[in-house]
């Protein structure tokens, strides 16, 4: 279980970032994070970050595949960690 947990908070610290920085590439008209990429981030146990990150930055909360989207990862891979431990 500690595992997991370190898991989770390094994965989202990733997630948390790559957001901060795709917005201020996004406000220089800069090379962009491919959306791809924060979705990956997220189902790699980033969810929590990334939506923290989305709301911080005020970035990419007017698509609504990441205003729904991440939610709906986090919410999968909560049902599956209750599932695989409280079984």
């Amino acid at each position: 279980m500690c595992w997991l947990i370190l898991w989770v908070i390094c994965a989202s610290l990733v997630g948390f970032f790559l957001m901060g920085v795709d917005k201020r590439r996004a406000r220089r008209d800069a090379w962009r994070i491919p959306e791809k990429t924060l979705f990956l981030a997220a189902i790699l146990g980033g969810s929590p970050g990334c939506i923290l990150g989305m709301w911080i930055f005020h970035h990419k909360t007017r698509h609504w595949y990441f205003k729904f989207g991440l939610p709906a990862i986090l919410f999968a891979q909560l049902a599956l960690v209750m599932w695989i431990f409280l079984r």
